[in-house]
């Protein structure tokens, strides 16, 4: 009984019931001045850009006609405004084809949004409150919108990589209580074409919680409800280009700092001989599903240094689960460690997972790190270690493979760098609760999860680490702001759709693809005008007179004139 009880906890637990979200937006705590509306007379709809998040009560600038432009296989975005100076009882959304000569690019491959309205604030300072256009809604029904408000639309183009070169056009139209309005817009197809995601190089670590998808859903955790529900929010992952499979193999390795804590995926028992056994059926569920959805590079285990340092199991001689503050460097840390670090590196072998397997320490200090490496290591001297440092030890770095530092403090010089990763290392960059600028929460200007591609590849970087995909707060569909964090650190996808953040934020690593591309493909004064533009994308700190949307606009022109 005692192992029946052990085997199916981890896998059949059930969720605390969660209350049905609402989704009716909050009213605008610093509304826009009405009267403009006084020279709108009729509903219309026009072009906006993406680097602007519009505010809900303000009338906008907006054109009438857009062009964009995209490599085959790219996802190009355009953000269009609805302004309505009288109340709609339902609108709804078309897109058609989008056609040059006798080629087409279906409707299908175009995802419409409603952009929808959530509570953000200033940057740490919770008193000051402000409605954020963020929310990405997919415009498969309809909506009703409020006299004097806007309403964005957002439009992601995916071009298919067998598309003829040239000039598609095609056509948003707005259904308004049963009313067309109708924009055109353009794609020109260049001649160049963008891997498909699963083959860029991009190194993108955006650290996935399962548990907020079953707490959001009510729904059994590890049930057949939760992986159907988790599909599309890891498949949108999977297709930004993501590499790591997140994995906590300890319980609350982080204190519990998200609305949904990390469970273990491994479950830890001390047999009445002293023995241990370990139960691997979730960690492996969750491996293989994430597999599925087309991640499988990278699998990344938290952690052997949990921020508490407390260490659970069921122990069966006193039929009761135990916790442990157990020290690195400690006889109890390594009796503890040593035979799960030994089976756990067997298993993955058996699985064919093991080359593939970080375990994973993040922002530990080196007085902690040095002891648990002795421990890692004496369970098998192959095991690879991720880290995620807000410090630097020459010695910490080289025994990382995959090493990660905050934006404003990079921790290895040019040389370095190389070094690390001429040795088949991995260097990234990560955001979090900082800086202020650049940064991907709920009130950043788009433009700046779009710089963070151009960043990486300024930098000569691998990629980027964020901690939060989507560790989901309790009514997150209108709200952003959570206990201390900034305002959406804690979630780029809302349930059910997508946000302008991670939109943009794929927008910037396609243009790291194409920069790669290029560079190995330029030479000579070509090739050095492009490096001097992106070079400009290594600035560190980003300060508020830095202009970010006119150095995207610079840098974009740039690998335009490149081709």
């Amino acid at each position: 009984m005692k192992l029946k009880v052990f085997l199916m906890s981890l896998a059949m637990a059930a969720v605390p019931a969660f209350a049905q979200q609402n989704d009716k937006e909050h009213a605008d705590p610093k509304p826009a001045p009405v009267e403009a509306w006084q020279g709108v007379k009729a509903t219309s709809l026009g072009w906006g850009s993406t680097d602007v998040r519009y505010q809900i009560g303000a009338v906008p600038q907006l054109g009438k006609s857009l062009s964009l432009y995209a490599w085959k296989g790219e996802r190009v975005n355009a953000q269009a405004v609805l302004m309505a100076p009288e109340a709609i009882g339902e609108l709804s959304v078309k897109v058609s084809d989008l056609k040059q000569g006798k080629h087409t690019i279906p409707a299908d491959a175009v995802e419409a949004f409603f952009v929808r309205y959530v509570m953000s604030e200033a940057f740490y300072n919770p008193a000051d409150s402000c409605l954020m256009a963020d929310r990405l809604e997919p415009a498969t029904g309809s909506m009703a919108i409020d006299a004097k408000s806007v309403r964005p639309l957002w439009l992601t183009i995916s071009v298919p990589q067998d598309a003829v070169p040239g000039k598609y056009k095609g056509t948003l139209t707005a259904v308004c209580d049963g009313k067309e309005l109708s924009i055109p817009y353009t794609v020109e197809v260049g001649r160049r074409t963008l891997p498909a995601p699963a083959e860029w190089s991009f190194h993108l670590d955006l650290w996935q919680n399962p548990y907020s998808v079953a707490r959001h859903y009510n729904v059994p955790l590890w049930s057949k409800e939760h992986f159907d529900l988790m599909r599309p929010v890891m498949t949108r992952l999977a297709n930004a280009g993501q590499k790591v499979i997140t994995c906590s193999i300890i319980k609350h390795p982080w204190n519990a700092q998200t609305e949904h804590p990390f469970e273990s995926m491994i479950g830890k028992k001390k047999c009445i001989d002293g023995s241990w056994e370990y139960n691997y059926k979730v960690f492996d569920m969750w491996v293989e599903f994430m597999m599925s959805c087309g991640i499988t590079k990278q699998i990344d285990c938290y952690t052997i240094l949990p921020w508490h340092l407390q260490f659970e199991y069921f122990d069966e001689a006193e039929n009761c689960t135990y916790q442990q503050h157990l020290k690195p460097g400690t006889k109890e840390y390594e009796q503890y460690l040593l035979p799960f670090l030994t089976d756990f590196a067997k298993h993955l072998r058996e699985k064919g997972w093991f080359e593939k397997t970080c375990i994973a320490m993040d922002e530990r200090p080196k007085d902690q790190l040095e002891p648990a490496y002795v421990t890692l290591y004496k369970a098998d001297k192959a095991w690879r270690v991720k880290g995620a440092v807000n410090y630097f030890g020459p010695d910490v770095a080289e025994r990382m493979y995959d090493i990660s530092f905050i934006y404003d403090h990079r921790l290895l010089n040019e040389e370095e760098l190389q070094i690390h990763q001429g040795r088949g290392n991995l260097v990234t960059f990560y955001t979090c609760c900082g800086p202020h600028r650049p940064n991907t929460f709920t009130f950043s200007p788009p433009a700046e999860s779009a710089f963070l591609g151009w960043h990486s590849a300024a930098a000569n970087y691998d990629g980027y680490l964020r901690w939060a995909y989507n560790s989901w707060i309790n009514n997150q569909l209108v709200e952003s702001r959570f206990r201390s964090f900034p305002a959406g650190d804690c979630f780029m996808v809302y349930p059910g759709g997508s946000s302008i953040r991670m939109e943009r934020l794929v927008e910037g690593i396609q243009d790291f693809e194409k920069i790669q591309i290029l560079r190995k493909e330029l030479k000579g004064s070509k090739l050095d005008k492009l490096n001097a533009v992106i070079s400009e994308f290594a600035i560190l700190p980003v300060g508020p007179e830095v202009d970010i949307e006119g150095m995207m606009k610079k840098g974009k022109a740039a690998l335009r004139a490149a081709e």
